[in-house]
């Protein structure tokens, strides 16, 4: 059941069942619990029933999770080290599904106090002053995460608060905490605060954020209001700016009671499943392509004609996957155009299903240049570099899929002088057609892992993969003519 909000903003809606004041509460037997406590019981709650802690998070079972986990159980705030593309971001905000579903506010309290724990002058009052009838709203774990991405540009008041003109001119004075606009941080109050990319804050901002982390009040314009926060902080950064540039001010890092390093997948399986769970495909992409790109992401992570600083941000073979499967459903559509019926009404043309190829994923080499940071000294050359490290990815995914399988069937196919074209725009009966009954292709794409009775499109990226990788282990000749097509045929 939900209540809508806005025209794209829909909001849960407590169940009707939940105590509507302070005395029903009490008598429902709840207790106020902090942020921090309430983290360590659902978290160990988790533990014990087995359950999936974290999902959606890819890789990090055995090196960060356990670590994120024995921060949240010893009531640490933490930051986040790693390059871009990590997770770091998908992993903070994952911590939500840890906090009760709904928690009781008192109504109206825009710091969502706690009925039983009340922060400001105003709330203690009204708590006095209404007791057991005072009115329980309840708050959504959904409603209990704030982020900020810092900026230069942020200030105290878009994190703290600021004094408030508009209350000034109503008479209050400038000691009245009811003056103030709080700010994005006190907001969060009993929920959880990231701050993405610290480093970027300015020094003076950063220092706005230690009595957060340490005493837990705000200072605002100058005076300090006793508010005791109750939230989880977390912050991320990039290694490269918390330990070299030095901008994340000393006292500020002191502050944070773990510091949790991320990394990029491990291995090669991880890569893949990442590129699985994320990657929003329009064709099917088969796995030995995505393996090719899973290879390719990792090799020009590993280039040394990359910023390693930088690093390779895991969107980059997501991207690649997606990019791959809109050049199969791209060709799909222009070939269907191509062979619309004719005039006598002859529909018997079968479509092309969009089926990605590894000959689709060059194109990835222009379109994601840009996501990826090169040494100073490899400008103008940096689709050369993407091309050859796509090349090696290819040339290792042959090796591993088919290694030990007799391809000579393919080989003596094009012995003598015959050749074969393919491409972007080549359909796979025409691909097909050009190759006929080759010995050993039954078996090739059995290992590739299109099964006992592939479609012509998967069979026709199975027998391009096998063209590609023989080429690129020097076993067939291959050109590419003016028009785009590629042509293998003859000995390299």
């Amino acid at each position: 059941m939900v209540r809508v909000t806005a025209p794209h903003q829909v909001l849960p809606v407590p169940p009707a069942d939940l105590p509507g004041t302070l005395g029903a509460l009490r008598a429902a037997g709840h207790g106020y619990k902090t942020v921090k406590q309430e983290l360590r019981d659902n978290l160990l709650a988790r533990m014990r029933a087995g359950g999936d802690r974290f999902p959606g998070i890819v890789g990090y079972d055995d090196t960060v999770l356990p670590e994120v986990e024995r921060a949240l159980l010893a009531g640490h705030d933490m930051v986040l080290l790693g390059e871009r593309g990590q997770g770091k971001t998908r992993l903070i905000r994952s911590l939500v599904a840890l906090l009760d579903e709904w928690t009781p506010v008192i109504e109206g309290s825009a710091l969502n106090e706690h009925p039983m724990h009340p922060l400001t002058a105003a709330s203690r009052a009204l708590v006095a002053e209404a007791g057991d009838d005072l009115a329980v709203g309840w708050l959504h774990r959904s409603m209990r995460y704030g982020e900020k991405l810092a900026t230069p540009d942020t200030s105290v008041g878009d994190l703290i608060g600021d004094v408030d003109p508009i209350r000034l001119a109503q008479g209050r004075t400038l000691g009245d905490p009811e003056t103030i606009h709080f700010g994005l941080v006190p907001r969060t109050n009993r929920g959880i605060f990231a701050v993405n990319e610290l480093p970027d804050l300015a020094e003076r901002i950063q220092v706005a954020l230690l009595n957060v982390l340490e005493e837990r009040d705000i200072q605002v314009r100058g005076y300090q209001l006793r508010l005791p926060l109750d939230l989880l902080l977390v912050a991320s950064a990039n290694p490269e700016d918390y330990t070299n540039r030095g901008r994340i001010i000393t006292p500020l890092k002191d502050r944070f009671g773990a510091e949790i390093r991320t990394h990029y997948p491990v291995d090669l399986d991880l890569e893949l499943a990442l590129i699985r769970q994320e990657a929003d495909l329009v064709a099917e992409v088969p796995e030995h392509v995505l393996e090719v790109l899973a290879r390719f992401a990792r090799a020009v992570r590993e280039s040394p004609s990359v910023d390693p600083r930088s690093g390779v941000s895991a969107r980059f073979a997501i991207a690649a996957a997606e990019t791959v499967a809109a050049a199969a459903l791209r060709r799909s559509g222009l070939l269907a155009a191509g062979s619309a019926p004719s005039a006598a009404g002859d529909a018997t043309v079968r479509p092309e299903a969009p089926v990605a190829r590894v000959g689709d994923a060059v194109s990835v080499t222009s379109t994601l240049r840009g996501k990826v940071e090169f040494e100073s000294g490899e400008e103008g050359r940096e689709i050369e570099i993407l091309a050859h490290l796509l090349r090696t990815a290819t040339a290792e995914t042959f090796r591993a899929r088919l290694a030990g399988l007799d391809l000579s069937g393919f080989i003596s196919l094009v012995a003598e002088g015959t050749v074969i074209e393919t491409g972007e725009l080549v359909s796979s009966a025409e691909l097909l057609r050009q190759v006929g009954t080759v010995p050993g292709l039954a078996k090739a794409l059995d290992r590739l892992g299109l099964g006992d009775a592939p479609t012509p499109e998967e069979a026709a990226a199975g027998v391009e993969f096998v063209l590609e990788g023989l080429h690129l282990t020097r076993r067939l000749g291959k050109d590419v003519t003016e028009s785009g097509r590629t042509v293998y045929g003859g000995r390299s």
